[in-house]
């Protein structure tokens, strides 16, 4: 088990001072919003847009997911960090080519929620009014996310689909790392000396 950092707080405590300075600083969204200034130069939106939030019922689901998933992934993982800024850059980095403009943490949550499917599938969490294993809940999430796509709205489904899938790749390296280390574990080297001597001592007299 990972030493808890409580990230997801410290996370979420930055996503709720951006949206402050959004709500009174002029111009604070303009310049840290990802579009299309990204590809021009601007590389740090790919990041800072990651902080900020469209409205408040947004800025309160994306939080509560962070917060929710983000706990739970940290007692398992000391790679928090990793997998949410990786998936969040990388959800930017595709999202930027199918949406003008796009801001939100929710990529980054994506592949909160990708890596646990991968690492604690069947995990119970409360999901779609239901108590479903976490790998279920994840398959519908995709789906719903994908058949998104075909019904344009607000919603960046590109952007939530490309941050799960980055979570599912960092989840099987992770879990498979895990495995690996468990067999290290319980691996017993016995010195060939000694095994020479158990052979000389018991198998040479029979």
């Amino acid at each position: 088990m990972a030493k808890y950092h409580f990230y997801s707080l410290w996370l979420a405590g930055i996503c709720i001072l951006f949206f402050l300075l959004q709500l009174i600083v002029p111009g604070f969204t303009d310049a840290l919003v990802l579009n299309q200034q990204a590809l021009q130069g601007e590389v740090w939106r790919f990041i800072t847009s990651i902080f900020l939030h469209g409205s408040l019922s947004h800025l309160i689901f994306n939080l509560f997911a962070l917060v929710l998933f983000g706990l739970i992934l940290e007692r398992f993982t000391n790679k928090f960090l990793w997998i949410f800024f990786i998936s969040g850059v990388i959800a930017n980095l595709i999202s930027v080519f199918f949406y003008p403009s796009s801001l939100g943490a929710s990529g980054a949550i994506f592949g909160i929620i990708g890596a646990l499917a991968v690492m604690r599938p069947m995990m119970t969490v409360w999901a779609f009014s239901l108590p479903l294993p976490m790998f279920i809940a994840a398959i519908i999430w995709a789906v719903t996310n994908f058949l998104g796509i075909f019904a344009p709205s607000e919603v960046g489904n590109i952007a939530h689909l490309s941050g799960m899938l980055v979570g599912l790749l960092f989840g099987a390296f992770l879990r498979a790392g895990i495995k690996e280390e468990r067999v290290y574990r319980h691996k017993v080297d016995i010195p060939e000396h000694t095994i020479r001597r158990w052979e000389t001592l018991y198998l040479e007299r029979n």
